[in-house]
């Protein structure tokens, strides 16, 4: 499976973005979805995860409530709508997606090339 994230920029605190995240050459909808985050120095954080269908969510404390994440698979592709953004969501934010539920990147299987958020002050 390929993953293709995009829809990062930036933005003020307060704000709005919604990622994408397109696949291609697989069953989509056999896989687990996840969203991660990385700043540079730091080890790479869960955000989100959603079950085959979209019903079913998990989502890190720090973007509860801010964040959601869902999928059409019918499009083979994912969201995270993050509203209410905070300076410390700035971050490289990469899709990804597993045979297994979890917040644990190293259960993930492919990856994606990441889109950056910078959130202004």
């Amino acid at each position: 499976v390929q993953l293709q994230a995009s829809g990062g920029g930036l933005v003020q605190a307060g704000g709005s973005l919604r990622l994408s995240c397109a696949a291609s050459g697989g069953t989509f909808c056999t896989y687990f979805l996840g969203w991660f985050r990385q700043v540079p120095g730091k080890e790479r954080e869960f955000v989100a995860a959603t079950d085959w269908v979209g019903r079913a969510t998990t989502y890190a404390e720090s973007v509860k409530g801010r964040f959601t994440i869902s999928r059409d698979n019918a499009k083979m592709t994912a969201y995270l709508q993050m509203n209410s953004l905070k300076p410390e969501d700035t971050a490289v934010y990469y899709c990804a997606v597993s045979l297994r539920y979890s917040t644990r990147s190293s259960s993930y299987d492919y990856w994606g090339q990441g889109t950056e958020v910078t959130v202004s002050s």
